[in-house]
């Protein structure tokens, strides 16, 4: 575990900047383009602390650096057994956190996994499993201190599964399914989660692919998070008219949907 904290800077015990975020924050999937968009969205406070995790030590520490608040580097695999209570553990350490990020995952093109079904079940535990297996350890430390929020980045993907990333949008499906019964569960214990169904989104993980209809960023992704954690939204599309168009994909004959390219 490695602390990292802002070079030449002295912190001062509140925010400069009214509605800055100053609590605990833990991002899981630490060098995740989205989750670190978020975290620049949500105006950290120097008070702030957060806690990447992630196995890229490397790259953790250079994301630490840039943030405006102390930082702490995790090590975290999320194909790893156990690696969730691990991380529960780790986290709370020091003190309760206040939010977490659920943003690890991979998106490893369909073709690739028809031909390597290992690689496959590695989706699946990436983009399913590990979330699983750490939330339910952490909100269970939230439901005993009785408050925090959990974002749970799932994807239009969930909605319905397509033949050009069929694994992928069933590791979604099972993640969004499992985000809304964790929602439901938490009901009343003070602890609340926010559900974001992005569609694609135009960074590192969808390098050299051609952009879906509405598609959207890290950045925009990252604002609309932070403006659904200032009111009381437990659902939110991004962009927000992706809603009705998911809601038509539902009903979409499924051998018309079959015709689909991507």
């Amino acid at each position: 575990m490695l602390r990292t904290r802002p070079d030449d800077r002295r912190q001062p015990d509140r925010a400069d900047e009214p509605g800055g975020w100053t609590g605990r924050v833990l991002l899981i999937g630490g060098t995740s383009e989205i989750g670190l968009a978020i975290l620049i969205a949500l105006r950290l406070s120097p008070a702030a602390e957060v806690l990447l995790a992630g196995r890229d030590t490397g790259r953790l520490e250079a994301a630490a650096a840039a943030l405006p608040c102390p930082a702490t580097v995790l090590r975290y695999d999320a194909t790893q057994r156990g690696s969730g209570p691990a991380l529960a553990t780790a986290a709370f350490r020091d003190g309760p956190v206040d939010l977490v990020i659920s943003a690890a995952g991979v998106l490893t093109p369909q073709n690739l996994l028809d031909e390597a079904p290992d690689e496959a079940g590695l989706l699946i535990e990436t983009n399913l499993t590990s979330h699983v297996t750490a939330l339910l350890a952490l909100t269970a430390r939230m439901r005993a201190a009785g408050h925090g929020t959990v974002v749970i980045l799932s994807s239009v993907a969930a909605v319905r599964p397509r033949k050009a990333n069929f694994v992928y949008g069933a590791a979604k499906a099972g993640l969004d399914a499992f985000a809304r019964g964790l929602a439901d569960s938490l009901h009343g214990s003070g602890v609340r989660v926010l559900l974001v169904r992005p569609g694609f989104v135009i960074g590192r993980m969808t390098a050299g692919m051609e952009p879906a209809p509405l598609a959207t960023t890290p950045e925009q992704v990252g604002a609309a998070v932070a403006a659904g954690l200032a009111g009381r939204a437990s659902l939110i599309w991004v962009p927000a008219s992706l809603g009705p168009v998911a809601a038509a994909m539902r009903l979409m004959p499924r051998r018309w949907w079959r015709r689909l390219r991507r």
